[in-house]
């Protein structure tokens, strides 16, 4: 259980510092370009991110906090810092991945749609960069919150 809980609080911070870098100043620098430029580079990034270290850490810190909520741990909710790891695992389950889902691949696949140099794209870009930027702020709030929840809850020493 220690090793599960070190590797999804690790996870966590580490796609709390992705997010967070997005977040104050890979937007604002996409942003600061023309938008055929900036749709161009978000375009590439949004296929360079799909790779195995990156896709093991995202989806692997989610199976892991999925892992904690099925587990027998509702049977032991009494436990010293149980309720951190549960809480933990909801935020990164739902303020992080679900976030990602629902909202940031809707708008990265409305993206990969545009040409760059097309006024749609132009159109879309200044949108894009608005709601986009505003869900990641949510996904890197949420990772940031469970990876301090996870390490309260390695410190309370919770077991299965």
């Amino acid at each position: 259980m220690f090793a599960l809980n070190l590797f999804a609080t690790l996870g966590c911070g580490l796609i709390a510092g992705v997010f967070f870098a997005f977040s104050t100043f890979v937007m604002q620098a996409l942003a600061q370009q023309p938008p055929a430029q900036g749709i161009a580079v978000m375009q590439s990034i949004n296929i360079t991110v799909i790779n195995p270290l990156f896709m093991t850490v995202f989806l692997g810190t989610s199976a892991v906090c999925v892992f904690f909520l099925v587990s027998p741990l509702f049977l032991k909710w009494h436990q010293p810092g149980a309720v951190y790891l549960l809480i933990g695992a909801l935020f990164y389950l739902v303020g992080t991945f679900g976030v990602t889902i629902v909202f940031n691949v809707p708008l990265n696949d409305a993206l990969a749609k545009v040409e760059p140099e097309s006024i749609g794209g132009a159109t879309l870009w200044a949108s894009y960069l608005v709601k986009w930027t505003f869900w990641n702020h949510v996904r890197t709030v949420a990772a940031l919150a469970a990876a301090a929840l996870l390490t309260i809850a390695l410190r309370e020493g919770v077991a299965i």
